[in-house]
């Protein structure tokens, strides 16, 4: 993850990809002083976008900025040119997911899908609510967008307890942290009344909710703010028909989009919402490349940087 050297950067030629807004490309030139080009380069190039074109895939890539958080289909679609940084937008993104979540856990305690039911078909009956205070979430991935959810779940009195593959200090917003693949993580998943996953996706976590960890739980809801991948679809499917697992929130799913007829939209006690969690917008792609900018044209690594050995 080291970055470019500034000699080489400050001639480099900056591309962008078509889907990159004319609103965010002038942004661009302005940050780095240069004009943008679709074109191809036969010189050094930085180049910012969706996506890596295979033709782009060479040793005159000096540095990619993604405009997405993920980067897991950019490193599985061809070798990674030597030495090229690589960079992602993450923005609001933990605020974000971390409100989706909230909501969700917050709908369900409220009976808000039951109460339009009974709206729809003008029903009056009472609901009971279920408070979350005192109740325990389970978030896997304690990182930026991990400790965000913790933190607003924590703020509503709900106990959070982390999972991660390394021993560290307890992030911000967790009151703990456990190991994956612990006794400690199994007893975690038996106390939760929400398992919330902020994993990415790397060769470590595909299918990493797998029968063994939905066997685990004991009536929890099952929410996927991560990547589709790290479920094992069928096993949460019969999890959710044997009620170890209450109902399933997949804002992401192994394959997308999911056209009428895809499996996943016969689950029961499952929403699906379009991998709509976390959308970056063209401000935190602004302020995330300047932010990148600014330590790589000082000589540092920015705190954006991804290992595209380990995939993030």
């Amino acid at each position: 993850m080291t970055p470019p050297h500034p000699g080489p950067l400050a001639g480099a030629r900056l591309l962008t990809s078509p889907s990159v807004s004319p609103a965010v490309v002038r942004e661009l030139e302005r940050i780095t002083g240069r004009p943008a080009s679709s074109a191809c380069a036969d010189e050094p190039f930085l180049y910012v976008g969706d996506a890596l074109p295979g033709a782009l895939r060479n040793p005159r890539l000096l540095w990619f900025h993604s405009v997405n958080a993920g980067t897991d289909a950019l490193l599985a679609s061809g070798p990674w040119p030597a030495g090229a940084l690589l960079t992602r937008t993450v923005g609001r993104m933990g605020e974000r997911i971390a409100q989706y979540t909230l909501a969700w856990v917050l709908a369900e305690c409220q009976s808000v899908q039951e109460h339009t039911a009974q709206h729809s078909g003008e029903l009056w009956r009472r609901i009971p609510s279920e408070l979350v205070a005192g109740r325990t979430a389970v978030v896997h991935g304690t990182g930026r967008i991990g400790s965000a959810v913790a933190g607003l779940l924590r703020a509503c009195s709900v106990r959070t307890v982390g999972v991660g593959r390394t021993p560290r200090e307890v992030p911000e917003g967790f009151d703990r942290v456990v190991l994956a693949g612990s006794r400690e993580e199994t007893t975690a998943l038996a106390e939760a009344r929400w398992v919330v996953s902020t994993l990415p996706l790397t060769d470590a976590t595909e299918r990493f909710f797998d029968d063994t960890r939905f066997r685990a739980m004991r009536g929890a809801t099952f929410v996927n703010v991560g990547r589709g991948a790290t479920v094992d679809l069928p096993a949460l499917e019969a999890a959710l028909r044997a009620g170890t697992v209450r109902g399933a929130v997949l804002d992401v799913l192994p394959d997308e989009p999911a056209g009428p007829g895809h499996p996943a939209w016969r689950l029961p006690h499952t929403v699906i919402t379009s991998h709509s969690a976390g959308i970056t917008a063209d401000e935190d792609v602004v302020a995330d490349f300047a932010s990148c900018w600014e330590a790589v044209t000082d000589g540092r690594t920015p705190a954006l940087a991804v290992d595209t050995v380990r995939g993030y």
